[in-house]
């Protein structure tokens, strides 16, 4: 069985293209939704994720609207490749994973992310390095430095609590903590 997954970003925008252009792919069933991919509650895709069984092929106008990331894509089409549920993308359609080209391709794709993925940690940790060989030390800037810290020391020395002090500084307890540790007044 073709069961179609749609999906528009905004409420204005219409899916009838997608809709159409699933239906003339043969989709038996469709799962149309209109939000966001950056948005983690999709209940049409999780609908339609739940529908598909062993044999079908899921159909997507898009992959872009089936998932917010290439890696994300890759977990997806792995869970369904599992289920023995196959992909099929109609506007690219190099990718059919029902087939071995399109298994090839798709699994080329989940080769350059993971590669991609790869090379943006080891930028990362050179760069954390270097910044650390400089001196810096990352993370944001502390919130309570110099003239802050010793009053509210002095808050806490003529017996104000903890809370009281973190409050009226407009910083949480632990924020308060840290930066006394760093003057060495705790």
């Amino acid at each position: 069985m073709l069961v179609g997954y749609g999906r528009v970003s905004t409420q204005d925008q219409d899916p009838g293209l997608q809709e159409d252009a699933l239906r003339a792919a043969g989709c038996e069933k469709l799962f149309i939704e209109k939000v966001s991919s950056g948005k983690k509650d999709r209940p049409q895709l999780a609908a339609a994720l739940d529908y598909v069984r062993e044999g079908d092929t899921l159909v997507v106008w898009r992959l872009d609207r089936l998932a917010r990331s290439l890696h994300q894509l890759i977990e997806t089409v792995h869970g369904l490749e599992q289920r023995g549920i196959a992909l099929k993308s109609i506007m690219e359609p190099h990718i059919d994973t029902s087939t071995p080209g399109g298994k090839l391709v798709f699994n080329i794709f989940g080769s350059i992310a993971e590669f991609e993925r790869a090379i943006i940690r080891e930028r990362t940790k050179a760069g954390v390095m270097a910044a650390k060989a400089r001196g810096r030390a990352g993370g944001r800037p502390a919130k309570l430095v110099g003239e802050r810290v010793e009053h509210a020391r002095n808050l806490l020395a003529s017996g104000s609590s903890v809370s009281s002090v973190a409050r009226s500084m407009g910083i949480s307890r632990a924020s308060l903590h840290r930066a006394l540790e760093r003057i060495g007044k705790v």
